[in-house]
């Protein structure tokens, strides 16, 4: 889809420090796309600690931060859309797969945890998406009342898959 700019580099194992690269990241794809001085938040709404959805202040962007295992993979996307989220996890994960794989399989899992992103409730709650194939991308909708998203998965880095989901309506 156009408009999506993804960015990605390995990550220290330190919560600081892989947020370090990850907000380095940021701000760099919103610097070369005209706008240094944009400001980056994400408090949280719970409790107000630095691990809520990212905010872009000052910039007509929209961006989130995802990590999978020792890479951080970020993106920002044109503020023409009202929600955007990503995720993104390595495609062979020992532990992960040891323990028997993901309930519907790793592409439900990343296109799931994006809409949960670009929905701003992350894998907080009870939500319920439904995934279904659309053209060369997908849909999907939480059954809770927000607006449709629309997804798709972008090249990124290699052994990582990445999934982006926006939504260009309001919650109902």
């Amino acid at each position: 889809m156009s408009g999506l700019h993804l960015a990605w580099a390995p990550a220290p194992a330190g919560r600081a420090e892989r947020r370090a690269v990850a907000w380095g990241l940021l701000r760099d794809l919103v610097a070369r796309a005209g706008y240094a001085d944009a400001d980056l938040s994400n408090a949280c709404a719970h409790c107000g600690g630095p691990h809520g959805p990212v905010v872009v202040t000052g910039a007509p962007w929209r961006a989130s931060v995802s990590y999978a295992g020792g890479v951080a993979v970020v993106g920002i996307h044109p503020d023409t859309v009202s929600a955007f989220g990503l995720d993104a996890e390595r495609l062979s994960d020992p532990l992960r797969d040891a323990a028997g794989g993901l309930e519907g399989g790793l592409l439900r899992w990343v296109r799931t945890e994006a809409v949960l992103k670009a929905d701003g409730r992350g894998l907080r709650g009870d939500a319920v998406v439904k995934i279904t194939e659309a053209g060369t991308g997908w849909a999907a909708h939480l059954l809770d009342g927000h607006a449709p998203f629309e997804g798709w998965e972008p090249v990124g880095p290699p052994g990582v898959l990445v999934a982006v989901a926006v939504s260009r309506g309001r919650r109902a």
